[in-house]
C-alpha cells in the first residue's frame, strides 16, 4: 500500500473540486479495498439507468428553486436530541442486505481517510493536550461539497452517487445508536446539526440543502455579516449554536475570514454510557506525565471484556461493549512517554486486523469519566494534505448557489461524553473484583476509539492526555 502522503499526488493544481474529491476518496478505497479487482465503489456510483435518466436532454427541467437564509437573530426552536435518536433508529429498521454492503463499504472508506485525517490533525496538538475526531463528520461534509458540484464533464457511470454515501452514513450512524433498544438503560446518543451561515441576501439552492438531512436531520441556514467585524461574527455563530443545541462545544468558531460568503459548521454530540460502570466516591488522580497530576472523576466497573497485551509494542487493548453492537476500545502505552508512538503505530489502516489479537477475560476496568471537546477546520487539514485551494475561490459550487461562493471554515466540532450508567459506588463498600479479574486502571494518557461493529466503521478515534475536571 503507498504511503497515505500519496492522496495528495492525485489532485494535481486546477482539478476541478468534484474530481479531487473523487480521487481522495478513490485513493482511500483502492488503499483500503482487500482485493485489487474489486471497484471500491461499485455500489456507490450512478447505475446506468439512473445515468440513462440523468443524461437525457430535456428542455423542461426547471431550475433549481433557492431561498435566502433568515437572519442568525431570528428564533428557533432548540435541538430535541430524542427525536433525532428517534429517527435514525427507524432509518435502520428495513435495511436491506444491499445497504448493509454499502455502509460497510463506505465505512472501509471513512475509516481509511479517518485514520490519515487524524495523523494530519494530531500533530498540531501538544502532548499534554486531549482530542477528539470523528471520521464520520469528516466523510459526511467532503461528500456533502461533492454533492454541490455540477457534474458536467465526469463519466456519468465512474461518477460517485453522493446521495448514496449520505444515506449510507445515515445508516452508519443509525447503527450505532439502534443497537441499545429503546428501555436500555446504556442507550447511545448520536446528533448532528449542519450550520449554514452565509452573507446576507446570498440565494441557496434547496435540493442541496435538503440533501443534507441524511447526515444531519437539522440543517440551519442563517445569514448574517460576516465582513465588518470577523470576530464578531464567530462569536454571534458560537452563541447560536450554542442557544439552538444546548451543547457546551467552547469557544467552537474563533474567527471568520471577512471575505468569505459561506461558512459550513458540522456539530456533533455523541453520549455513551458504560454498562454495568460506576461513578467512584470523591475526585481520582490521574497522571498527565511522570510529575503531574489533575484530580478528575472516575468511572469503575467489573466484567468479561475483551483484552490484549502486546508486550513487543508496550501497549494493552482493552474492548468494551457500549451496546450489542458497538465498542469502546482503549489503548493505553505501558510508558506515559510512548504515546505518541502508540498512537503512530495504532492508529493505521490494519488497525482493526491488530484488534482480532484480542480474547474474552475477567476484569476490573477503572478509568475516568470523559468529556472530550474538539473542534478542526477542514480548510487546514486540506493545507496540510497538500491540498489548500480544494474548497478555495476558484470551485465550482453551482449546486450549492448561483452565486460565486467564497467558502470560509469548514469546522467540525465534537463534544464527545463518556458515564456511568449506575449510581454512584457507596464510598465504604468497594466494587468486588473477583480473585481472577485483572486490574486495569486508565489514571495515564491513553486512547481510544469507538467501533461499530455491522458496518466496521469507526465513529471517533481520540487521545486523552488531560481529562476535564467535573463540571
Amino acid at each position: 500500500i503507498a504511503e497515505a502522503s500519496a492522496w495528495s499526488e492525485m489532485a494535481p493544481a486546477g482539478l476541478s473540486l468534484g474530481a479531487a474529491i473523487l480521487c481522495l476518496l478513490a485513493w482511500a478505497g483502492l488503499a483500503a479495498g482487500d482485493r485489487v479487482y474489486v471497484h471500491p465503489f461499485h455500489l456507490l456510483v450512478y447505475s446506468k439507468s439512473n445515468c440513462d435518466q440523468l443524461e437525457k436532454p430535456s428542455v423542461e427541467t426547471p431550475p433549481d428553486p433557492t431561498f435566502t437564509p433568515v437572519p442568525i437573530q431570528t428564533k428557533s426552536s432548540a435541538v430535541d436530541e430524542e427525536a433525532l435518536w428517534e429517527q435514525l433508529v427507524r432509518a435502520t429498521e428495513k435495511l436491506e442486505a444491499e445497504d448493509r454492503l454499502r455502509a460497510s463499504e463506505v465505512g472501509l472508506l471513512l475509516n481509511f481517510m479517518g485514520f490519515h485525517m487524524y495523523k494530519t490533525l494530531s500533530e498540531t496538538w501538544s502532548v499534554a493536550s486531549g482530542a477528539v475526531f470523528s471520521p464520520v463528520a469528516l466523510f459526511s461534509t467532503l461528500t456533502s461539497f461533492y454533492l454541490g458540484v455540477p457534474g458536467e464533464g465526469q463519466g456519468c457511470t465512474s461518477r460517485l452517487d453522493g446521495h448514496k454515501v449520505l444515506s449510507s452514513l445515515q445508516t452508519i450512524q443509525g447503527l450505532l445508536v439502534a443497537q441499545g433498544g429503546a428501555s436500555s438503560q446504556a442507550r447511545l446518543l448520536l446528533s448532528t446539526v449542519v450550520g449554514l451561515f452565509t452573507a446576507p441576501g446570498l440565494h441557496l439552492k434547496q435540493p442541496f440543502v435538503q440533501s443534507l438531512s441524511s447526515f444531519a436531520p437539522i440543517t440551519l441556514p442563517r445569514s448574517l455579516d460576516l465582513s465588518t467585524d470577523p470576530n464578531l461574527a464567530a462569536e454571534k455563530i458560537n452563541r447560536f449554536m450554542q442557544s439552538v443545541t444546548g451543547w457546551n462545544m467552547g469557544r467552537a468558531l474563533t474567527a471568520v475570514s471577512p471575505d468569505s460568503t459561506l461558512l459550513f459548521n458540522a456539530y456533533v454530540h455523541f453520549q455513551g454510557k458504560m454498562r454495568g460502570f460506576s461513578l467512584l466516591p470523591g475526585l481520582k488522580e490521574f497522571w498527565v506525565d511522570n510529575t503531574t497530576s489533575v484530580s478528575v472523576p472516575m468511572l469503575s466497573g467489573t466484567g468479561t471484556f475483551h483484552f490484549w497485551s502486546d508486550s513487543q509494542n508496550n501497549l494493552s487493548v482493552t474492548r468494551v461493549p457500549l451496546s450489542a453492537n458497538t465498542y469502546l476500545l482503549l489503548i493505553q502505552p505501558h510508558h506515559t512517554p510512548d504515546l505518541r508512538k502508540v498512537e503512530a503505530l495504532t492508529f493505521q489502516h490494519n488497525f482493526l486486523t491488530r484488534m482480532k489479537n484480542l480474547s474474552p477475560r475477567a476484569i476490573h476496568l477503572t478509568m475516568p469519566q470523559l468529556t472530550l471537546k474538539a473542534s478542526y477546520d477542514l480548510q487546514d487539514l486540506l493545507a496540510q494534505a497538500k491540498l489548500p485551494t480544494l474548497l478555495g475561490a476558484e470551485a465550482n459550487l453551482g449546486k450549492i448557489s448561483d452565486a460565486n461562493l467564497r467558502v470560509g471554515k469548514v469546522l467540525n466540532s465534537v463534544l464527545f461524553e463518556l458515564k456511568a450508567d449506575g449510581e454512584q459506588a457507596p464510598e465504604s463498600v468497594p466494587q468486588p473484583a473477583g480473585p481472577e479479574a485483572l486490574e486495569v486502571t486508565l489514571n495515564s494518557p491513553f486512547l481510544l476509539a469507538v467501533l461499530e461493529r455491522s458496518s466496521g466503521a469507526l465513529h471517533f478515534l481520540g487521545r486523552v492526555s488531560r481529562p476535564l475536571s467535573a463540571e
